[in-house]
């Protein structure tokens, strides 16, 4: 048996610890294992190479992907999706295993419809996988947000401060409301939450009544315009508002142990399921077990709100 292993769309802290686990446990069983440079791009130009038990080593405490990592539009075209099958193929590697988000997992399930079998694991900072409870980098990247806003609220209490902050999460307000939870955060705005001027401005007036010195408001991206948001406050509010965008900061760094671990399961058992013949398959985690579902299940299981939001009106 060969695998081949990409990673592909936004990188995620931990992609290094998943290429790790899938690499030595497919030679732990005497399988060769290949990667897959720069995602589908990668595999459509067939930049695949060997891997050996040493080109994975001091990799699982880096950050990014050492495979890197890019999107390709047109690869929703079947004639380039029966390319990146012919190079796969050519080499006669039986099976893909990819690291991502809902794009990558898009790619997946259109080369399985082909009939080439795949396996995807949940690699992003999002947490935007229905299917799955916690994706490989959440942690990681709620772990810098926290120490982000950490300081911010320093310098916020020091000078009696709105700070108003946003985190990314595309659509899935997870980092926001999970941040607000650890940060103490007034106000936490995600698409779950909604959003209105007058929440905020009253909010505002409160805090100060119960002599407050600072606010904390965590928005989650693609919501409303944070720098406008920071302007009405300190126009309209007794605050001085600042706005901070953490941006792609959230993405780098070291893998937090959660990430190490998770990423170190799931990639095994990745290829625990390629040897029983078990494809086509999206692996998840639920508490602290594994399991698997169908790639397209994978995606069209509806995804609920974090039940943390339910906790943020008492801490306050």
């Amino acid at each position: 048996m060969k695998i081949a292993v990409l990673t592909s769309g936004g990188d995620a802290p931990g992609m290094n610890a998943a290429i790790r686990a899938v690499v030595r446990t497919a030679i732990h069983y005497g399988i060769e294992a290949y990667g897959v440079m720069d995602g589908y791009k990668g595999l459509v130009e067939g930049r695949i190479k060997r891997l050996e038990r040493n080109d994975v080593s001091q990799i699982l405490n880096r950050g990014g992907t050492i495979l890197g990592s890019s999107r390709l539009d047109d690869f929703y075209k079947i004639a380039i999706q029966k390319k990146a099958i012919a190079n796969l193929k050519e080499l006669e590697i039986d099976v893909l295993v990819v690291i991502g988000g809902d794009g990558t997992y898009r790619g997946a399930i259109a080369l399985s419809k082909l009939d080439y079998p795949c396996i995807a694991l949940p690699g992003t900072i999002d947490n935007d996988i229905p299917s799955t409870e916690y994706t490989i980098g959440f942690f990681t990247a709620l772990d810098t947000a926290i120490d982000a806003i950490d300081k911010l609220r320093d310098t916020s209490f020091s000078h009696q401060r709105c700070t108003v902050v946003e985190v990314m999460g595309r659509n899935c307000g997870d980092l926001a409301v999970y941040a607000g939870i650890a940060c103490g955060a007034e106000i936490v705005i995600t698409k779950d939450t909604g959003y209105s001027w007058e929440m905020v401005y009253d909010e505002a007036l409160h805090a100060k009544q119960l002599g407050k010195r600072h606010l904390v408001i965590i928005v989650a991206e693609h919501i409303i315009d944070v720098q406008k948001l920071a302007h009405d406050i300190e126009t309209h509010s007794p605050y001085e508002a600042r706005a901070t965008v953490l941006g792609y900061i959230q993405r780098g760094g070291n893998p937090s142990t959660y990430d190490r671990i998770l990423a170190s399961k799931m990639g095994t058992y990745a290829v625990e399921l390629c040897r029983q013949g078990i494809v086509n398959q999206a692996v998840f985690t639920k508490s602290l077990d594994l399991g698997h579902c169908s790639l397209q299940e994978a995606l069209a299981v509806e995804q609920k709100p974090s039940d943390l939001y339910e906790y943020l009106p008492k801490l306050n």
